[in-house]
């Protein structure tokens, strides 16, 4: 596993999933110019850049973590990471063909590139044409490169930082770009930690060998993290597709680890980037599971307390937050009743989709679901919710399932939704480090991109 061998470089790669192919050696960045600064930099260029994007995460999240965070022993509600470090506002709106409301493809594409797409779009602009990102500037700029994320490390976010393709879907062929798609001659991203298996090591083609034969180190347990010699090329994948939910993962605080472990190997002379992504905020907003959300928060703001801390010993570092979007029209309160109490959720230790498993593979009657489900959520079910389980068809898809246990979560503590999908809501900034000022305000997501840009050319 540990094996190193010089790699011969890839002359092509192929874009959009078909069979043409383009020499990345004339690469996205040398056809698409950096935007031109916002404003004039004036102070010293930051060493290193944390981006951080918790997907989906609209100010309704950050409210409810800061309810859902405090400590119920002391009479004021304490502040957190959010409220310490929040600066601006950001739009966050496609392409005019996608009209206002925004997928992550087109929005991480905005945040990476400084370039507004139609949802979908990987790295492309409504032209399809590729588009240079902030961390092919840095790439090329000579500071070490990185992803840590939740979900598959070919998802929709950071394929838009590494890649392009027309078609967020293409996770084969955006898995294929990682290797063949060069720049100069150099592979995009130095350390790769996340989900997404099944894409790379496929029967017709194994990419995590291809990796190490480049010198990349591959791991697939979170347990061989720590066994890495410092300053690796690192490529780990520890699940098949995204990882598992906060609240079911092996790995305590799994996004503070892939952070930590990714910046261990980044760390140099000439700076990094590291894009950190909490993908599964959007995962849980979709499914309309407030147990999820808040889990996948706690992660989230573990992570970034850790980053806090690394800021303040590496002052040379600047930290940039903020969502690509809202998901699922979160209310903090519902039917017309002034109350939200998320206080039960901390006493809720699976996620529903788990419980859903559990009581499939263990082919459980309706009063042992009961008995399960009531033990699980911690809190009595009425009369009518126990009727509800004991009468549950279990030949249903999982999402019905799922959500009969989510509406009785969402009953308990007077969570409300609109929607499975997006919203086209503004989302929050934040920011500490070198330039921070540079984001405050309101912003649209491409100014993101345009100040990190002008920071790295500063």
């Amino acid at each position: 596993m540990m094996k190193k061998i010089l790699c011969v470089a890839s002359l092509s790669f192929v874009l959009f999933g078909c069979t043409a192919t383009l020499d990345l050696d004339t690469d996205a960045v040398e056809k698409n110019p950096v935007p031109a600064p916002v404003s004039e930099l004036t102070s010293t260029s930051p060493l290193n850049i944390i981006m951080v994007v918790a997907d989906g995460m609209g100010p309704a999240y950050t409210s409810g973590f800061r309810y859902y965070n405090d400590n119920p022993n002391t009479p004021e509600i304490e502040p957190n990471w959010f409220e310490r470090h929040h600066v601006g506002n950001s739009s966050t709106y496609p392409a005019n063909i996608s009209g206002l409301v925004t997928d992550s493809a087109a929005s991480a594409t905005a945040l990476a590139s400084g370039v507004k797409s139609y949802n979908g779009a990987i790295g492309v602009d409504v032209h399809k044409q590729p588009v240079s990102s902030v961390l092919h500037a840095a790439k090329l700029k000579g500071m070490k490169t990185g992803l840590a994320v939740t979900s598959q490390i070919v998802h929709a976010t950071p394929a838009s930082y590494v890649a392009h393709n027309e078609n967020r879907r293409n996770y084969d062929a955006i898995a294929d770009s990682y290797f063949d798609d060069r720049l100069k001659g150099q592979l995009k991203v130095d350390v790769m930690l996340g989900g997404g298996t099944q894409y790379f090591k496929r029967e017709e083609r194994d990419l995590t060998a291809e990796f190490v034969g480049a010198g990349y180190v591959y791991v697939d347990a979170y347990s061989e993290l720590a066994d890495v010699p410092k300053g690796s090329n690192l490529l780990g994948l520890f699940a098949p597709v995204g990882l598992p939910w906060a609240l079911d993962d092996e790995q305590a605080n799994r996004l503070q680890v892939l952070t930590e472990q990714a910046v261990r190997h980044l760390e140099n002379p000439e700076g990094f980037f590291l894009l950190v992504e909490a993908s599964q905020v959007d995962w849980a907003g979709h499914g309309r599971d407030i147990n999820s959300a808040m889990a996948e928060m706690s992660d989230l703001h573990t992570t970034l307390l850790w980053i806090e801390e690394y800021q303040k010993a590496h002052p040379n570092t600047l930290v940039v937050v903020t969502a690509d979007h809202s998901t699922g029209g979160l209310t903090l309160a519902a039917n017309g009743e002034y109350r939200w109490s998320p206080e039960d959720l901390h006493d809720i230790n699976m996620s529903v989709p788990q419980m859903i498993k559990m009581m499939l593979t263990e082919r459980m009657n309706g009063t042992e679901r009961v008995n399960f489900v009531s033990e699980q959520l911690g809190f009595p079910l009425t009369s009518v919710q126990e009727e509800e389980l004991v009468l549950l068809d279990m030949t249903q898809k999982n999402r019905p399932l799922e959500d009969v246990i989510k509406r009785m979560i969402d009953a308990h503590t007077n969570t409300g939704w609109t929607t499975h999908g997006h919203t086209a809501i503004d989302v929050q900034i934040f920011a500490h480090g070198p330039h921070q000022e540079k984001f405050a305000g309101y912003l649209d997501n491409t100014d993101i991109a345009k100040q990190i840009f002008a920071i790295l050319e500063d």
